[in-house]
């Protein structure tokens, strides 16, 4: 089982145009799909889909609108009640695939929620393979809050996972001595974040993306899968390191394709498929994501990790 945290959820609202973004123009839309989004939302719905079972922890009202899409979905939502109306997400996508979001910060949280949000998590991770702790912090969060989750939860006999960025993933970084995930999923933008490098080097050489997530490794994280965009992904554990190149895929919408990669890395490890195997499903529910409109999540039967081609690295120690 897979259960997550989504601690800002977001309904997602995607903009579809039929001709590129034109800045101060009246542009018509050509459809508006709207979902119940966010990153740990989006893990549950592929785990669904998969036939993995999974939970998602998250602060809403009980009978919230949001709530009520993710049950009739087959999702098992477990809401921790909070005040304020849950924030929109707008994803505005042109003909070529390029994605622009306008994200709004969503409701403050209290202390209170935050530690009934914490108890959810450690009631459910007993039972289960991973818990998955996903997305941007809600304002009113303390920003290393996932430090103290990671630290909370590492007792619990789950593996943890981790995807976020800005200040909650450097946060989270200077705390690996005593806060380190199994799993962290960065991108190439995020690796630059908290290693210096530049992030379009990061995204576009797989080598030096690699290394840039060894120095995760060398501090106690057990796997980095960091996704590169078009490039594929990397992989790097205590064992080794991968790089997988993604099949032609015609773009549609880029939202939620590191959430479907994450995932496709934990169905590959819930299934004890070796490394490579592993980074090339993820690659695959990911490419099959970004071949999607909106935030929608691939059916497995949509997924091509056969198409997917993965190398072996070997990085040199410093490089």
């Amino acid at each position: 089982m897979i259960v997550t945290l989504t601690p800002n959820p977001s309904h997602d609202r995607t903009v579809t145009l039929g001709g590129p973004l034109e800045r101060g123009a009246v542009l018509r839309a050509e459809s508006v799909l709207s979902q119940a989004g966010g990153k740990g939302v989006n893990i549950s719905r592929a785990s669904v889909a998969a036939g993995i079972p999974s939970i998602a922890v998250l602060p809403a009202a009980k009978d919230d609108p949001y709530v009520l899409e993710l049950l009739s979905a087959g999702i098992d939502c477990r809401p921790v009640p909070t005040d304020g109306v849950l924030r929109v997400n707008i994803t505005i996508s042109e003909p070529d695939g390029t994605t622009t979001k306008l994200n709004s910060p969503g409701p403050t949280v209290t202390p209170e929620v935050l530690r009934e949000l914490t108890a959810s998590l450690r009631r459910r991770a007993a039972s289960a393979d991973w818990v998955v702790l996903a997305g941007s912090l809600p304002p009113g969060a303390p920003v290393g809050w996932y430090a103290d989750l990671v630290a909370a939860l590492r007792d619990t006999g789950a593996r943890l996972a981790v995807d976020t960025s800005d200040a909650p993933l450097r946060a989270l970084v200077e705390r690996l001595g005593d806060a380190a995930p199994h799993l962290m999923k960065p991108n190439g933008e995020e690796l630059a974040s908290f290693t210096g490098g530049d992030a379009d080097l990061l995204e576009s050489d797989p080598a030096a993306a690699a290394s840039a997530a060894a120095t995760l490794v060398e501090r106690g994280v057990e796997t980095v899968l960091a996704t590169l965009g078009a490039h594929g992904a990397v992989l790097v554990t205590r064992d080794g390191a991968w790089h997988a190149t993604p099949p032609p895929t015609e773009v549609v919408s880029t939202v939620g394709a590191g959430d479907s990669s994450l995932f496709g890395y934990l169905l590959g490890e819930i299934r004890r498929l070796p490394p490579a195997r592993r980074l090339a499903l993820a690659v695959a529910y990911g490419s099959a994501a970004a071949g999607l409109p909106g935030t929608t999540i691939p059916q497995p039967t949509q997924v091509r990790d056969e198409l997917v081609a993965v190398r072996e690295l070997h990085l040199v120690s410093g490089e």
